[in-house]
């Protein structure tokens, strides 16, 4: 059995971001660039995907819909960010907080301040 390799990512970042905005019917509040450098896609024994590496976004506001079995865990590293709830309450997170987003949410996502996150998404 062949040992798998080890993977460090974090800041500074190298390379070329993927660039990206929110799809229009989504945006609550602003248009904001986000910049992904995602360092890993890898199948998880036949039970779906992980994704993970570090995610960059000016302030702005937009909806997110998780599917069934879609769920992130996030750390934030620079800046600040809501996750709002459809009920109006929210969790907030700066430096070193992080947050669950279990399967199946649904709500918003809100950059107050210039935010970058290393973050693992498992679909």
């Amino acid at each position: 059995m062949s040992a798998q390799p080890l993977l460090s990512f974090g800041l500074p970042v190298s390379g070329a971001p993927e660039l990206s905005h929110s799809k229009p019917e989504r945006l609550l509040r602003g248009n904001p660039l986000r910049e992904t450098w995602n360092a890993l896609d890898a199948p998880l024994n036949g039970a779906g995907e992980l994704s993970s590496g570090v995610w960059r976004c000016e302030p702005g506001q937009w909806r997110i819909a998780f599917g069934p079995t879609e769920q992130e865990i996030f750390t934030v590293l620079e800046g600040c960010c809501r996750l709002h709830r459809e009920d109006g309450s929210f969790e907030q997170a700066g430096p070193g907080q992080a947050i669950r987003i279990p399967p199946g949410f649904t709500g918003s996502f809100e950059v107050i301040e210039r935010m970058t996150k290393v973050y693992v998404i498992i679909k």
